[in-house]
């Protein structure tokens, strides 16, 4: 655990003073990271993806390069994600405006993607590789945010019809959170030479972490998915359930709280949570070694407190 701290810090400290450099002199001040910044709690996905080129033997050198990629990409993915949500999740602690959230979201996707080809060039220059690798890494890893960028875009009006949930799963959810939890393999399968380590067996464990991850989201954003219109598995799982009650009372809780809706149907909501669970624990139990089989439980358990799904299910429903 210490290897891991250490070396996500390094990572981070890469990221954060590269993206220092790059706004030196824009009139934009970059403050300090404080201990929270570094914090496994607040970095726990990058844990996971930094113990999956452990487990792949990567050199200490590089794991800590990939772990500053991988900020880069959080960076982008979270200020979208900010932006298509109206809200400000924080990747860049600026002097700007707390209340300028979109351009704040701006300034991390543009920093963040800055901070990845700067990284990229310095690994390529200090190694002696071929400029180019930096290209084709950067590249490659646009792809695929993209992939998963391109489902957003088509909720972005709202959705027709809610499909099945096993059509949620393998036609919205692959490419929405699934692929996206790949994405920390795209890089390192070019600089490591071997493109296919992207869809490898470690980089497939982080896919099911990431599916199940999106199932209690959607758990916890049924209301708002449903009002929305956008893909919900759970809402799926509601309409083509065999009992019309739980579609017709969602209606009826359409401004509500999740919370409401799963005290009155339970079953709906260890039906989901199941699906969550056989994701993540399959996803987890695949990533750890042998000798750490015994932090799966536990890191359910801070995934589904991380998401919510705690706060709306009795303690009977969660176990």
């Amino acid at each position: 655990m210490s290897l891991l701290e250490g070396e996500l810090r390094d990572g981070l400290r890469l990221y954060w003073q590269t993206a220092g450099r790059i706004l030196a002199e824009s009139g934009i001040r970059l403050a300090a990271p404080g201990n929270a910044y570094f914090s496994l709690e607040g970095n726990f996905f990058s844990a996971l993806f930094l113990y999956s080129y452990v487990r792949a033997g990567i050199p200490a050198g590089r794991r800590v390069l990939y772990a500053a990629v991988n900020q880069c990409l959080r960076g982008m993915v979270t200020g979208c994600d900010n932006l298509l949500d109206n809200e400000y999740k924080m990747t860049l602690d600026t002097d700007l405006p707390a209340g300028g959230r979109k351009f704040r979201s701006i300034l991390d996707i543009m920093v963040s993607d800055r901070v990845l080809f700067e990284i990229l060039l310095d690994y390529c220059r200090s190694s002696r590789a071929a400029v180019d690798l930096a290209r084709q890494a950067s590249t490659a890893s646009l792809n695929a945010l993209t992939r998963s960028g391109a489902l957003e875009a088509s909720e972005e009006a709202g959705i027709a019809k809610r499909l099945p949930p096993e059509e949620v799963l393998t036609q919205v959810h692959h490419f929405k959170t699934g692929i996206l939890f790949q994405c920390p393999w795209v890089i390192p399968g070019i600089i490591e030479g071997n493109r296919d380590l992207a869809n490898g067996p470690l980089s497939c464990t982080l896919y099911r972490i990431g599916m199940g991850c999106q199932v209690m989201d959607d758990m916890v954003d049924l209301m708002e998915d449903v009002c929305n219109r956008r893909h919900n598995y759970v809402a799926s799982l509601i309409e083509h359930w065999s009992d019309p009650s739980p579609g017709l009372r969602l209606k009826e809780l359409s401004a509500g709280r999740p919370a409401d809706f799963f005290n009155e149907f339970p079953e709906v909501g260890r039906a989901a949570y199941a699906t969550a669970l056989d994701y993540i624990e399959n996803g987890l139990s695949g990533l750890f070694r042998d000798a750490h089989q015994f932090m799966v439980r536990p890191a359910v358990a801070f995934i589904a407190h991380r998401i919510g799904v705690d706060r709306i299910l009795t303690a009977s429903e969660a176990m």
